[in-house]
């Protein structure tokens, strides 16, 4: 067997997909993991970047290193069980999590239906959102998967394969919730709910042409995003509280449209988002990434761009990597991210309350006070190994 079809057969397991239904008694257990440092250059000022803040120009290792493991055990010939968890950093300290813990039932052999925590269906890569060695990055591309935090949800699912002359297409409805979850904004971590989520999605996998994903979810948010900042400038106190956003069950929604292709030799990975929250004052937020490769031996070298389009502001990037698949389970990888934005846009660097209000008070007082937005700029770095057992 060769060490792509072993790297297939580990993803497909680890997103326990209804073809590996289990029998009565039988248990599969696999483990995974990603060792993985990374480093920003060009902003000189301490900034950090990343969905948690954690990227920094310091060698650091919390924002790529993760461990997990997943075990699954047929109860009966049709009903299982599934418990994934991992341990991660969540900004600067490591915290074990329970990110899968259901019972399925195999209805017959095109039905699954699934109830208990579930991954929510956002993007074309949450199966299998933390194994690493599912998809060619050491680091997710940021500009499209640092839109959504929340990557897990209490509730239901089905899961509908058709089989077809050259390939599948499979259906999946979703219903549940997401309580006092953990969301980072600002360099702070706050509260997040999402209520009455819905996600639904359709995926056309083909023999020879790749695979498509469309998905869409939404949910009722509500969260109360806050700091305190220096606001004698403009007359008022030191320590003045300041709203930086708040929810009150506002609709949010999000529709990702993906393809992925792979033969062997090349390789594609593809997908757009949009996010929209209703009642918050913006327009909807668009992001993408388009990534090609080819693979020469153990080696695959891949070029990536992508784009974060947010009321009028942009980030931009060009990420090369180069993998080496050092054995049949275990991928070396090595990344170089060069990201910039442009309309005095943060992306997905790393402002605080202070920054935020001295950037605002700025614009509105014409320059005479506070501090002007910027751009901002970075060279980012990152090594590791991604490997399954």
């Amino acid at each position: 067997m060769t060490a792509l079809r072993v790297a297939g057969l580990a993803a497909v397991c680890l997103a326990a997909t209804p073809a590996f239904a289990l029998e009565q008694g039988e248990h599969r257990f696999n483990g995974f993991g990603t060792v993985g440092f990374t480093h920003l250059g060009g902003e000189d000022d301490g900034r950090s970047y990343g969905i948690q803040g954690q990227t920094n120009d310091s060698w650091r290792g919390d924002q790529l290193s993760k461990f997990g493991a997943q075990l699954s055990y047929g109860i009966t010939d049709t009903l299982g069980v599934t418990v994934q968890a991992t341990a991660k950093a969540q900004q600067d300290e490591w915290k074990a999590n329970l990110e899968w813990a259901y019972l399925s039932l195999q209805a017959n052999d095109q039905l699954m239906l699934r109830a208990g925590r579930l991954r929510s269906p956002v993007y074309m890569y949450s199966e299998s959102l933390d194994v690493g060695y599912s998809y060619p990055w050491l680091r997710l591309p940021d500009e499209v998967y640092s839109q959504v935090q929340v990557t897990n949800y209490e509730g239901i699912d089905a899961v509908y394969t058709v089989p077809l002359s050259y390939g599948s297409v499979t259906f999946q409805l979703a219903g549940g919730q997401a309580k006092n979850r953990d969301y980072y904004a600002y360099d702070e971590q706050f509260d997040i709910d999402y209520g009455k989520l819905f996600g639904a999605s359709v995926s056309l996998a083909t023999n020879d042409f790749g695979t498509l994903r469309i998905g869409y979810v939404e949910a009722d948010i509500k969260t109360d995003i806050t700091g305190t900042v220096d606001a004698t400038a403009i007359g008022f106190g030191a320590n003045e509280p300041l709203s930086l956003l708040n929810l009150n069950k506002e609709k949010g929604k999000f529709t990702s449209i993906g393809y992925q292709y792979d033969n062997g030799t090349w390789i594609s990975s593809n997908e757009w988002t949009s996010r929209l929250i209703e009642n918050d004052g913006m327009e909807a937020i668009d992001s993408f990434y388009l990534m090609g490769g080819r693979r020469f031996g153990d080696f695959l070298p891949h070029v990536t761009y992508a784009q974060l389009d947010d009321n009028g502001g942009r980030q931009s990037s060009w990420t090369l990597g180069l993998n080496y698949q050092a054995a049949p389970t275990v991928v070396v990888k090595g990344e170089y991210k060069r990201v910039d934005t442009k309309n005095g846009y943060d992306g997905v660097f790393t402002r605080s309350a202070q920054e935020v209000f001295d950037n605002e008070v700025n614009g509105r007082f014409g320059g005479a006070v506070g501090t002007p937005a910027r751009n901002y700029d970075g060279d980012i770095v990152s090594v590791g190994v991604d490997f399954v057992f």
